[in-house]
């Protein structure tokens, strides 16, 4: 209440009243009699407040008690709801004509609906009032008037915050510049009765964050408030902090400590989007009157500043209405919310394809294939499904679409071959065998111990040969297949010609990929050795760019392009990784500013599938199906856990607390197997007691969003009733590019990148990306420079190296070759002394235990003893088996030899209502022939033959490979 002595307010005016008799007449008498009176003879039109004169803004509001809220904290309006109609003004206590900056804030909230008796007034409504300071300047309303007397009578504050150091300190705290009405808390300062015995002091702490300080206009702070508000939605968490012992009523100064008593999150408020320009609103909230004692009894203010407060508001807000011809009681209905309703822009002024990365997998089926996933969520295809006929595995196609985007970049509509000329390209690659061998993720520290990354085939002096390159297909059209010009088979490979794939269009000329038939081969018909860098061996996966030439309504469309890459079969297609390479993309753009950093994560979309993914690796992982499966003590996808993980309140804040925990933090526990996730890292090849590398951590973004979580600062967003989109048609259009972007990389790995699956760790770096979830694409006609004989880290960091723009085949030549043998190679419980079956590689492509067949007939056969049934559900055979004992190198060539002979983990039904076992099983299919009973005791007594692991170095001499054991044998 600072208000400096104005020309025409000399202290004669003033009857006889004094601070020290009558504190509270006196301030009336200096705010309402003095300062307002005389601003309003003056001609001050229309007549304004004493204090925080100066609007910002006024804005509709949602008022909402925090669902399921502890019985001991629905008192007064926090015992109403659920939701109440509110009106807010924003404004600093300054005069109209002042700069914004370094004022202090202040905001008034108007409940409506509030029935009941009231301190002051017989309105229906609750007032808050709240600045940016959690203190005043002063104690009580005796010191307050003394201070004010200061300016207004003697019209020099100076002498008294010479004499008064405290207040003079506080006052240049409160002098802070602030970015945003939006982005700053605010606090009551005073403390209010909380019901009977309890008093609080109320804080709002804004949930959006804090974007620039943009000081460039006096009024800043009201263009800001517009301009938000247009763009979205704005929400403060109103909290209330409780008095504890030794926290003073009638002292103002002196802070609550928020350590000492943590304020507690009641109720949110939410500004919805809006146009704060609109007509009449601002003349609306003007015409309100804010008063902390338009209040239900339970609420009432308290302390000396409080009760001059009543005084002076109601004061001046019935001179001031009276003076403006507006009515002096309090509101009945607020006024009607005017929500902004969107302008729907439905312009298309480009395009862009999606998916942004398509993921293609080679099988070695003649002629069939299935589309890859187009939602995150598909339903599972019917037992069956992945093999034609004759047992071969079927390709999985990518197939892309184009969508039209507006002015904004969301997309309008999709364009096909019905409404637009579509011309595409694609150029598949495999640049494999003419690359450097892998040893290490080269942006890791552990890279600089590792050996040197020299060229593969360095016998080979023509490197030309060694690259597959059948160049560029395009293709349009409805329905458009086969023929030279859409196969890739004119590659070649040291003179044989190699097929990479084929495109086609579907029935709406939509492009669809397709990638090899699994074939690899030596040129001089060596066997295979080693897991990764297998010298005179190439593969058909591949990888390039997919672009459009689009013309719509007459006109050439810029079009954003995507990128195919072709990877190994997916022998476990129900099953993601904790950490999928969409979670790593994301971090990437949201560290690289390329995607805005979410506020909060939703636990639909965010939270749940972690801990959905752990449980799924129960079909794939004997570890995890003990601790996250079926009646397992981690399986927290049950109705009764989701309920409770799902519960944002305190309640449960210290169970959600202890299960975050969990999870691997790398500057805490890195070096540690036991927590979660059980998988191994990147450099899982370095024994565990030199590198904190040797198990994987989930991405940033995600341990944010697990300590969200943990705290309660999340979405609770969950229906049970309302399952997750099965199939793109059951998505908005506006929404199927993101979803297409999310369902193709979802089913990618990213765990150990030693080197990968179907994409390896350049993937981390933000220099391969020209936008988020969107690869950087070489020109045509460029050629990529000569990197030398070795690739070292160095290398990778040039501004024109290999992690910046994109050649045919430059994704899958960081890979294994051939991916057989890394296929056949990664699996798990390597560290047998801490566990037989975790950590694992990647047991969502690459399964390590399953339930056969044999099994899963056992467990249906409800004639069968129960103790029998529960044996078989719990056994799981070693995926590799069909690979046979006999060694390691028997193992990887019988690999490359026949890659459908290994089992694919299809969804089949379970026994409706037995609360035995689950509704759904998981289930190896291997051919009767192959699917013999192998039980783990089995498995493990296998693993004890077997032979180095073979993640290690590929500078093993194979003639002493039983002697050398860098690690401990693997599990079989």
């Amino acid at each position: 209440m600072s208000e400096q002595n104005e020309p025409g307010n000399p202290a004669s005016d003033a009857p006889c009243l004094t601070c020290e008799q009558d504190p509270i007449a006196k301030l009336t008498q200096m705010f309402v009699g003095i300062v307002q009176a005389r601003r309003i003879e003056q001609g001050q039109n229309p007549a304004r407040r004493p204090v925080f004169l100066k609007p910002h803004g006024v804005a509709h509001a949602r008022f909402e008690i925090v669902p399921d809220l502890d019985p001991s904290l629905k008192v007064g309006v926090f015992g109403m709801g659920p939701v109440l109609s509110a009106w807010v003004r924003f404004s600093s206590d300054t005069v109209p004509t002042a700069p914004d900056l370094k004022t202090t804030l202040g905001i008034g909230i108007k409940l409506f609906g509030v029935p009941g008796a009231k301190l002051l007034g017989d309105g229906d409504t609750q007032d808050f009032l709240l600045q940016n300071m959690d203190v005043f300047f002063v104690d009580n309303a005796q010191e307050m008037c003394a201070f004010t007397e200061a300016g207004v009578i003697e019209g020099d504050y100076n002498p008294y915050l010479r004499k008064h150091p405290k207040t003079d300190h506080i006052l240049k705290q409160m002098a802070k510049p602030e970015a945003s009405c939006l982005t700053t808390p605010y606090w009551s300062g005073l403390p209010y009765a909380f019901g009977a015995g309890q008093f609080v002091k109320y804080k709002l702490e804004p949930e959006q964050p804090v974007d620039g300080l943009p000081f460039d206009s006096a009024d800043y702070l009201a263009l800001d408030l517009e301009r938000r508000l247009l763009d979205g939605e704005a929400r403060f968490k109103f909290m209330v902090q409780f008095r504890k012992p030794g926290m003073p009523l009638d002292e103002a100064t002196v802070r609550w400590s928020e350590q000492e008593s943590e304020p507690v999150h009641v109720a949110t408020l939410v500004l919805p989007r809006q146009d704060i320009k609109k007509r009449g609103q601002a003349e609306y909230g003007e015409n309100l009157a804010f008063n902390p004692w338009h209040s239900l009894p339970e609420h009432e203010p308290q302390g000396s500043i409080s009760q001059a407060r009543r005084a002076v508001y109601a004061a001046s807000a019935d001179q001031r209405r009276n003076c403006n011809g507006v009515p002096t009681r309090e509101p009945g209905a607020p006024r009607p919310d005017a929500p902004l309703l969107p302008i729907e822009d439905t312009t298309i002024v480009r395009a862009a394809i999606h998916p942004s990365i398509g993921v293609a997998r080679v099988g070695n089926s003649v002629d069939e294939y299935f589309l890859a996933p187009e939602v995150p969520d598909p339903l599972p295809e019917a037992p069956g499904f992945y093999r034609d006929a004759t047992g071969a595995l079927k390709r999985q196609a990518a197939r892309f679409r184009v969508y039209g985007l507006n002015a904004e970049g969301k997309v309008v509509a999709e364009l096909t071959a019905d409404n637009a000329d579509i011309r595409w390209t694609v150029h598949l690659a495999n640049q494999k065998s003419a690359w450097y061998q892998f040893e290490l993720a080269q942006d890791i520290p552990e890279a600089a111990e590792a050996p040197t990354q020299l060229r593969r085939n360095t016998a080979v002096a023509n490197r030309a040969d060694l690259m597959i390159d059948p160049g560029p297909r395009h293709i349009s059209g409805h329905n458009t297949h086969g023929g030279e010009a859409h196969t890739f088979d004119t590659g070649r490979f040291m003179g044989a010609e190699v097929y990479l794939g084929e495109i086609r269009t579907d029935e709406r000329g939509r492009l669809i990929v397709l990638g090899g038939h699994g074939k690899s081969a030596s040129y001089n018909g060596t066997r295979a050795y080693t897991f990764g860098n297998n010298e005179t061996f190439h593969d058909d996966t591949a990888d390039g760019p997919v672009t459009a030439s689009v013309k719509f309504q007459g006109r050439h469309l810029k079009v954003d392009p995507a990128w195919i890459v072709v990877g190994p079969p997916n022998y476990a297609p129900q099953r993601k990784a904790v950490r999928t390479m969409w979670d790593l993309m994301r971090d990437v753009a949201i560290t690289a500013n390329m995607l805005p950093r979410p506020e909060r994560p939703s636990f639909r979309n965010d939270i749940l599938p972690l801990f959905e993914r752990m449980t799924g690796l129960q079909w794939v992982n004997a570890g995890f199906a003990g601790a996250f499966g079926w009646g397992g003590q981690f399986n927290y996808t049950t109705a009764e856990w989701l309920e409770r993980l799902s519960d944002n309140t305190s309640d449960m804040r210290e169970l959600r607390r202890t299960i975050a925990n969990q999870f691997r933090v790398f500057d805490r526990d890195s070096w540690s197997p036991v927590p979660w996730p059980w998988l191994y890292g990147d450099a899982m090849s370095i024994p565990a007691a030199k590198t904190p590398r040797q198990n994987v951590a989930l991405t940033d973004t995600q341990l944010r969003f697990l300590q969200q979580w943990s705290e309660g600062d999340f979405e609770n967003d969950f229906d049970p009733a309302c399952p997750p989109p099965r199939s793109l048609e059951d998505v908005p259009v506006a929404e199927q590019g993101d979803l297409l972007d999310r369902a193709s990389l979802d089913f990618c790995l990213a765990d150990a990148f030693h080197p990968g699956c179907e994409m390896t760790w350049p993937m981390r770096a933000s220099s391969m990306y020209m936008s988020a979830f969107r690869i950087k694409h070489a020109k045509p006609e460029a050629k990529e420079v000569d990197y030398g004989a070795a690739m070292t880290p160095d290398i990778t960091e040039m501004p024109d190296g290999p992690l910046t723009v994109q050649y045919p085949g430059g994704i899958t030549r960081w890979m294994a070759v051939p991916w057989q043998t890394d296929t056949a190679s990664c699996r798990s419980g390597y560290t047998a002394s801490y566990d037989p079956y975790v950590p694992s590689f990647w047991p969502a492509r690459v399964p390590n235990q399953v339930l056969t067949a044999h099994d899963y007939r056992i467990v249906m056969d409800t004639e069968r003893p129960l103790g029998e049934r529960l044996a078989a559900f719990a056994s799981r055979a070693a995926w590799s088996r069909p690979l046979g004992s006999k060694s390691y190198q028997d193992q990887i060539n019988n690999m490359i030899r026949n890659i459908s002979q290994m089992g694919v983990v299809e969804v089949q039904p379970g026994i409706a209502d037995d609360p035995n076992f689950p509704p759904v099983m998981e289930v190896e299919d291997l051919p009767r022939h192959r699917s013999h009973r192998y039980g783990l005791l089995q498995s493990v007594a296998e693993a004890e033959e077997d032979v180095e692991h073979p993640h290690a170095s590929d500078r093993v001499d194979l003639s002493q490979i039983e002697k050398v054991r860098r690690f401990p044998r693997r599990q079989g």
